[in-house]
Parts: structure tokens; C-alpha cells; sequence
């Protein structure tokens, strides 16, 4: 085995290690989250260029996509492919706040990375003996799917509603200076290989190692996927062993969550949490400026006759308080939105109550 070879396996696998630890921080910092309450719009371009970087399933698709072009054309041809994909649904999801579970997302964002490490091994003709699907619409395609990824990640800055266009475009313009210097990147590093007696060595490895990433991407969010929707079972229980042959005792715990809320344009919405008779809860809630019709109110569990008891109504951006629950039921807000445009509400509660 020859020492160029040798240097080409330790560069994958120590590039393994790096896309493996980074696997748990692919989102939006609070320190990202403060540059853009501080900035305006050159800040959105900063947060789309950074988050590209360190956008590791990102990353490897678009590096699987160039790894056997060598034109200069096709290079181009390819890559505006994807970007077209990736920021038309950027542009649509964010502006309509439509939202999808990120963790979803990512985990198809790895079959994609997977998807095109197949067809750079010809596995369609070696494996399933048929003709790979058009490159160029399943780029598109994909490219689709990553914009719901980047659209999730920039649903969870404080947008400007006045200006929302304006910010998506700045994070897209971001997104697109990192993808440039991550390619300009890829292809420095394809090139000198290609150059070198071991490239195909080098390309199988490479490729082999984007499918076992992507499967391994997949199975995380998945899980991810997973604790998410089932998160009651996670958080809202705490299990006490008393001894081996005894059953485990569940006890409700208090909570303290974070909630991001969206409420569409001309639309409206609910949120209600299931509370004990007697308990305490205390929350806060404010929206980005927006007021909204509001009423926060009770409905007894088992009633079957509509009857609910309204705690407050009004209309304003926030509310606060803390109020002992007169009855077992379900407890919460109904919002109204009278405007053009969607608006965020991001609700504080602490208490020991359950989510729905």
C-alpha cells in the first residue's frame, strides 16, 4: 500500500470523526440567535455563510456532486441545480412559515448524501441493472428537500416581519457564499488527488465513506425523529426503582419549556396543556411586536356540553401571570391573527403539566 494511499485513509477517517461530533450542533446557536436581534441584514448573511459551513449533510452532498465532474461547465451546470432547488423552498417555506420536523428533514437530507454516493459507484447498472434516474432533476429535486432543512434552521432566528423578504434573501445570499468557498474547497482537494496514481482507490473509499455517513446521519436523526414526538414520555416522567422485582413508579415532574408558536396569517390557533386540579402554572408569552386576539381559558376534562371558563381575554403582543387550576382538564390559549402575515409567539410555561 503505498504512502499516498496511506495519507488519503487518515484524511477520510479523521474527516469521519469531525462530521461524527458536529453531528450533535447542526442548528441555531443562542450566540447566532443575538447577533441577529443586535444586526440587520448583513448579519443574516453572516448566519446563512457560517451555517453552510457548518452544514456537514450539506456539505457532502454538494461534494458528492462534483467529485467526478471535471468541466467547468458541468460543474456550474450541476451546482445551480441545487442552488435553484434549495432556494426556492427556502424562500416559500420560511415566507409562509411552513415548518416540518427538522429532525425528519436531516434524516432524508442523509438519504440524499447516500442517493448521490450510489450513483457516483454506477450502482444502478452494477446492482439494480437499470439506468440511473436523470442527474439533473434529481439534483433539483433534492435540492428541494435541503431547502426545507435551511428553512427549518432560519425559522428559529427572530425574523423581522417588516423586512421578512429582505432577511430570507440575505440568509440565502449567505447560504450561497458558503457553498462557493466550501466547493472552491472540495475541488482543490478532488483535483490533487485526481492527479495521483491512487484516485480511484481514493474515489470508491471516499464514496463508500458518503454512504456510510449518510446512513449514520439518517439512523441519528431518526432518533432525533423519534424522542421528539415522543417527547412526554421523555420529559414529563421520572422513573424511581425502588427495588428489582418492583414495579418502576412514574411521578410527573415540573416542566420548563421554551415554545415556538405560529400562528398564520388570517389565521388562528390553539395550544392547551393537561393540568391536575390544583396545580400552578406559571407562563409568559410575547410576540415580535405583533397584537393578537387572545383568550386563555379551561375545558374540564369528560364534559361533553362545550362548557369552557375563560381566565382572560384581551388583545396585545404579551401576557404574563401565574393560577392555580380549579379543575382537571385541559388549560391553555386560543390566538387570533387579524394580520397579512404570520406571526411567532414564543411561550414560556413552568409547572407540572402535560404537552399535547
Amino acid at each position: 500500500m503505498s504512502k499516498t494511499f496511506k495519507k488519503q485513509q487518515t484524511f477520510l477517517f479523521i474527516l469521519f470523526l469531525f462530521f461524527v461530533t458536529q453531528s450533535f450542533g447542526h442548528g441555531m446557536s443562542e450566540a447566532e440567535k443575538q447577533i441577529i436581534v443586535e444586526g440587520g441584514n448583513l448579519h443574516y448573511i453572516l448566519i446563512g455563510s457560517t451555517h453552510m459551513l457548518s452544514g456537514y449533510d450539506h456539505l457532502l452532498f454538494v461534494f458528492g456532486i462534483v467529485f467526478f465532474l471535471t468541466s467547468f461547465k458541468d460543474i456550474v451546470k450541476y451546482i445551480t441545480a441545487f442552488t435553484v432547488g434549495h432556494s426556492i423552498t427556502l424562500i416559500f417555506a420560511t415566507f409562509n412559515a411552513i415548518t416540518i420536523n427538522y429532525f425528519l428533514i436531516d434524516a432524508i437530507i442523509g438519504l440524499s448524501v447516500c442517493y448521490i454516493a450510489f450513483v457516483n459507484l454506477d450502482g444502478f447498472k452494477k446492482y439494480l441493472k437499470i439506468n440511473a434516474p436523470n442527474m439533473l432533476l434529481m439534483i433539483t429535486s433534492l435540492g428541494l428537500i435541503h431547502g426545507l432543512g435551511l428553512s427549518t434552521r432560519l425559522q428559529q432566528l427572530p425574523l423581522n416581519k417588516d423586512e421578512l423578504l429582505l432577511n430570507i434573501i440575505s440568509f440565502n445570499i449567505g447560504i450561497e457564499v458558503g457553498q462557493i468557498l466550501a466547493l472552491a474547497f472540495m475541488l482543490l482537494l478532488i483535483t490533487f488527488f485526481r492527479k495521483s496514481k491512487s484516485f480511484m482507490p481514493f474515489s470508491l473509499i471516499s464514496n463508500y465513506f458518503l454512504i456510510f455517513a449518510g446512513i449514520y446521519f439518517f439512523l441519528f436523526q431518526m432518533h432525533g425523529y423519534e424522542h421528539s414526538i415522543n417527547q412526554e414520555e421523555y420529559q414529563t416522567t421520572k422513573e424511581q426503582v425502588v427495588d428489582k422485582n418492583v414495579k418502576v413508579e412514574k411521578k410527573q415532574i415540573k416542566r420548563n419549556d421554551l415554545i415556538k408558536i405560529i400562528i398564520p396569517a388570517k389565521g388562528e390557533k390553539e395550544y392547551k396543556f393537561w393540568i391536575e386540579k390544583d396545580k400552578v402554572l406559571e407562563y409568559s408569552w410575547k410576540t415580535n411586536g405583533e397584537k393578537l386576539f387572545f383568550d386563555f381559558h379551561g375545558e374540564p376534562a369528560g364534559d361533553t356540553t362545550g362548557y369552557f371558563k375563560s381566565y382572560k381575554e384581551s388583545t396585545d403582543s404579551q401576557d404574563s401571570g401565574s393560577f392555580t387550576t380549579p379543575f382537571i382538564g385541559t388549560h391553555g390559549w386560543y390566538w387570533k391573527n387579524e394580520t397579512a402575515k404570520p406571526v411567532t409567539i414564543f411561550l414560556r410555561a413552568k409547572g407540572e403539566y402535560k404537552r399535547f
